[in-house]
């Protein structure tokens, strides 16, 4: 993959991402990937490239100010900040500017970190997704302040304190279930283990039921399926392309013909997220 460098439209900083061109003719899909919440635009590169080639799509992956840890010097520009999101249009746009890509097909993706990232871009730019896939996502910051002492400093350090009086306001602006307003506007499809032992499978939970009661015929669905914290590539795969308007040769086969997503699912393939042939990998940071 190559790295570009994208010149952020709120604070002029060059911001770093990966951009892999497909092959073939005309303009061909962008699949937009997140990196998990302790890594960087490298993350994903082993797991999505793989899948953006055996589509036949151009793969994105943004930076958006680095791992949400103590350890990143600009960590409170990092986690769902309006710098982060921003970064990832930016970069979107450049992509779209600078390469011959169908604007009308751009998926996004991403897993934990990426889940939590991936639901605050489909609230921040609905209409720029033909579809979202966000797995095992954090989805109120401050009930994961206390649920994974592991993540705790991390989460006090990027919204500068703990979530009671001038910081709450940091949790709620970070938080995907603050805008359940703008995520009904897009089609997105919430995944998440029933037995993830990272993030509580009630965060995806919660705002499904908070959304869909609101919203009873918005285009965002939910499965809770049969396993742990992890990211699950053939799923996500299904998912894109039950929602593609390509023509036939634009498709790889196994097209999912349920275009509305399944709501609430297990997967009775699987008992651990590790059988043969599958193309699941656990979210471990």
């Amino acid at each position: 993959m190559k790295e570009i460098l994208v010149k952020s439209s709120i604070d002029g900083s060059m911001q770093p991402s990966l951009f892999h061109k497909a092959t073939g003719n005309g303009k061909r899909p962008l699949l937009v990937g997140l990196h998990t919440w302790s890594a960087d635009r490298f993350n994903q590169q082993k797991n999505m490239l793989p899948l953006a080639e055996e589509l036949g799509w151009n793969l994105l992956l943004p930076e958006f100010r680095g791992p949400n840890l103590c350890s990143n010097p600009i960590g409170k520009e990092a986690c769902g900040s309006v710098l982060a999101k921003q970064d990832i249009v930016d970069a979107v746009e450049y992509v779209l500017a600078n390469h011959e890509i169908d604007d009308k097909n751009i998926y996004l993706l991403g897993g934990s970190g990426g889940g939590h990232m991936a639901l605050l871009m489909a609230a921040y730019k609905p209409m720029l997704w033909k579809a979202v896939a966000a797995f095992c996502p954090i989805t109120e910051l401050s009930k994961w302040y206390y649920e994974n002492p592991h993540y705790t400093p991390h989460i006090h350090y990027c919204c500068g304190g703990e979530p009671e009086g001038e910081h709450m306001d940091e949790y709620v602006k970070r938080s995907p279930i603050s805008y359940i307003d703008q995520i009904a506007k897009s089609n997105t499809k919430i995944f998440h283990g029933r037995y993830d032992k990272s993030v509580p499978f009630t965060h995806s939970l919660n705002l499904y039921y908070e959304l869909s009661n609101k919203y009873p015929q918005a285009r965002v669905f939910l499965d809770i399926f049969d396993g742990g914290h992890e990211l699950r590539l053939d799923e996500a795969k299904r998912w894109f392309l039950s929602q593609s308007d390509l023509s036939s040769d634009m498709l790889t086969t196994g097209q999912d013909s349920n275009r509305a997503g399944n709501r609430g699912n297990a997967d009775s393939n699987n008992n651990n997220g590790n059988f043969s042939g599958s193309r699941n990998y656990e979210l471990t940071k």
